[in-house]
């Protein structure tokens, strides 16, 4: 096959589609986003690491080596309240919403990063950086915390693109979460309050106090992590939209200043995901998680497939009808990888390895191939991968005799190593032995021409519930 076609994504930074063009030939620096492990993640935001799972598999699907961090958010204000909600320690209640967050990962086929990387383990760094920060001149002092000055910064806004007139300069914000209209120095250290977990931090000189207690403000928490692990700059950082302000404007802010270098060469951003055309909320009533979907019996990856039906950049409308009817097109996707995998224990009829290697299955695999890849390399269009592979099934279901069972099923199992739907290895049941064993007593039937007995094991095979297509490659046995 030639070689693949270039990646093209979308920089938010830019807010245009641009080439990938990684800063170290054939490998990518990625970090995306993890949770912040104050509660069971619910499908929005599942949306969102489903998309960076593909957006990795896809380099990898390229031959990029990629090296992914993702981090686990344990200390903000959400965590700190949590856990005085349940009366637990920080790290008694975070680790348990961490291992829920790890076990959706698993359920979704999702790809595990190379590190998670958990806030509270990288104070150092954080303290480090800040400091940094003080000497530069880009942050100071105010009651024991310290807050990033944004004026100081003249390229504050680039990601967001915010209107520098509405930048409220000397106003300061010590929550982590807030609106482009409430844009204003924002906290990188806070003071301790009364039983909050703290850390000590000594900034270096100059600063009154020398030691001081307290804890990191969110957004510092991601730049000191990812650029311990993939230094500065780095390729990707991916998140969902609703991170690009103020999370990702700040990251950007306080990194560059930091080091003088630029922070992030592409930022790649998911859109949300809308429940009966509204936005997901637990007082609308409409907040659903992975358990949600499981407890009506429906496979998660089910969800995985409707998500990918779907652009990243597109809002997505969940309903019960349209996973339904995902899961509907995943079984037939997974009845047709087991119609063209050869039944275990049998052996190639006689004649039809002759027969095969007749068969011109070479051209049309290579036209999906590219159709695949194109589709897929244009900004991530796994709507088009999906169609792609559908047309592999329709035009072999058409001429079966021209497709090799096996070349199509290794063309099928590369598919599904970007789209991470589980067909190479599907979840259903196993084959009954029973059902095994009268096959093989059929085909020792057919290969001695004993016709009547071959057809009284047909129809055994039947009463239990299965059928036999004979193909040129041996019998394939499906459910009825």
């Amino acid at each position: 096959m030639s070689s693949k076609p270039d990646i093209k994504l979308y920089n938010t930074l830019t807010r245009k589609k641009e080439l990938f063009r990684p800063l170290k030939k054939g490998r990518v620096g990625l970090y995306t986003c993890g949770p912040t492990v104050y509660d069971f993640a619910h499908i929005g935001n599942l949306r969102t690491y489903v998309f960076e799972d593909v957006l990795r598999r896809t380099l990898e699907h390229a031959d990029f080596r990629v090296t992914h961090i993702m981090n686990i958010t344990d200390i903000d204000d959400k965590t700190i309240k949590g856990a005085r909600a349940e009366k637990k320690t920080l790290s008694e209640f975070t680790r348990e919403y961490e291992t829920f967050f790890k076990e959706d990962l698993k359920k979704l086929n999702i790809k595990n990063p190379k590190a998670f990387t958990r806030a509270t383990e990288y104070i150092p760094d954080m303290v480090k950086l800040i400091s940094k920060l003080l000497k530069r001149g880009y942050a100071y002092e105010r009651n024991g915390s310290v807050y990033f000055k944004i004026s100081k910064f003249k390229k504050y806004g680039v990601l967001a693109h915010l209107d520098k007139k509405g930048l409220k300069a000397g106003a300061r914000v010590d929550v982590d979460e807030y609106d482009k209209k409430e844009a204003q120095d924002f906290v990188l250290w806070k003071a301790k309050k009364g039983d909050e977990p703290s850390w000590k931090a000594n900034f270096g000189k100059g600063f009154t106090p020398s030691v001081v207690e307290g804890r990191p403000g969110w957004h510092i928490e991601c730049s000191a992590m990812s650029m311990r692990h993939l230094g500065s700059p780095f390729d990707i950082h991916a998140g969902a939209v609703d991170l690009t302000f103020p999370h990702h404007e700040n990251e950007i802010a306080q990194s560059e200043a930091a080091t003088g270098k630029k922070f992030v060469k592409y930022w790649v951003h998911g859109e949300h995901l809308l429940v009966n055309g509204k936005k997901m909320a637990k007082s609308k009533k409409n907040f659903f998680t992975l358990n949600s979907i499981m407890a009506k019996n429906i496979d998660p990856l089910a969800f995985r497939y409707l998500i990918l039906t779907s652009h990243y950049r597109s809002k997505l409308n969940f309903t019960w009808d349209s996973l339904l009817a995902s899961e509907r097109a995943l079984a037939k996707l997974r009845e047709f990888a087991a119609s063209i995998s050869q039944p275990p224990h049998l052996p190639l009829r006689r004649g039809a390895k002759e027969t095969a290697s007749l068969l011109p299955g070479g051209l049309p695999l290579f036209n999906f191939q590219t159709q695949f890849d194109k589709t897929l390399f244009d900004d991530l269009n796994t709507p088009g991968a999906i169609a792609t592979l559908w047309d592999l099934i329709h035009a072999y279901r058409k001429s079966p005799n021209k497709f090799d069972p096996k070349k199509t099923l290794k063309l099928l199992h590369s598919f599904d190593a970007v789209l991470g739907l589980g067909l190479a290895s599907p979840r259903t049941a196993q084959t009954p032995a029973e059902v095994e064993t009268l096959l093989e007593k059929r085909e020792e039937y057919r290969t001695a021409k004993n016709w009547l007995l071959a057809d009284k094991t047909r129809e055994q095979i039947e009463k239990l519930g299965y059928r036999i297509e004979d193909t040129p490659y041996g019998p394939q046995l499906k459910k009825a």
